[in-house]
């Protein structure tokens, strides 16, 4: 019977996809754990109560596991924290996918919530872009300013480098339409993270680098 020097499937699919960063500024202090093959596990301490809540949605939703853990000048507002947890995130992210090799990297879903209908579409192509088409309503979700859900995931796409666009094709709550947005989202990263047995070693690129 002969051998080859290429890994199996088993042994791809055996390596741990999880990623710990730390990120501490003057204004935040940030730590972020995420395991790629999780299931679902989310423990989301923020300070900035909307935001957990959406992090357990990428959590549950993308099946991924979550540990985020911040402290930031939230009495000034909530954006540098907002922000600073997507920028780890985001590091996290990318750490844990490492070169990228077999991943489907294409990522795509549509969640309705109620009257709320969002589209998401991503790509792990290395080149971070936001196409943000969301047109929230009001200027607060309890205490959330939602003019930071556009701050978040500038700061996500811009440190996982990815593309991701957001359009929403219905909805008149402002809180349906973000949190079916981080429903959308979790799912088409799920997608786009999974391994591809057809090619599972090598990099999802006709240039051969992401």
């Amino acid at each position: 019977m002969q051998t080859s020097d290429r890994p199996s499937l088993s042994s791809t699919f055996s390596v741990a996809r999880i990623a710990s960063v730390s990120r501490k500024t003057g204004e935040t202090d940030v730590q972020v754990t995420v395991n790629l093959d999780g299931t679902g596990k989310c423990v989301a301490k923020t300070g900035i109560p909307f935001l957990d809540h959406m992090l357990h949605q990428i959590s549950s939703h993308g099946l991924i596991d979550l540990d985020v853990q911040a402290t930031g000048d939230i009495e000034i507002d909530d954006h540098h924290t907002n922000e600073d947890v997507g920028i780890t995130l985001g590091m996290a992210i990318a750490k844990a996918l490492g070169d990228r090799k077999g991943i489907v990297r294409f990522g795509h879903f549509v969640a309705p919530l109620d009257e709320a209908l969002i589209q998401v579409a991503l790509d792990f192509s290395g080149r971070p872009h936001l196409s943000y088409g969301l047109e929230i309503p009001t200027q607060r979700v309890g205490t959330y300013d939602t003019q930071l859900v556009r701050e978040f995931f500038v700061a996500v796409i811009n440190h996982a480098q990815m593309t991701l666009h957001l359009r929403q094709l219905d909805g008149i709550n402002s809180h349906h339409i973000i949190e079916a947005t981080f429903k959308a989202f979790a799912r088409s990263l799920r997608m786009a993270v999974e391994i591809d047995p057809r090619r599972a070693h090598e990099i999802p690129s006709s240039k051969g680098v992401l």
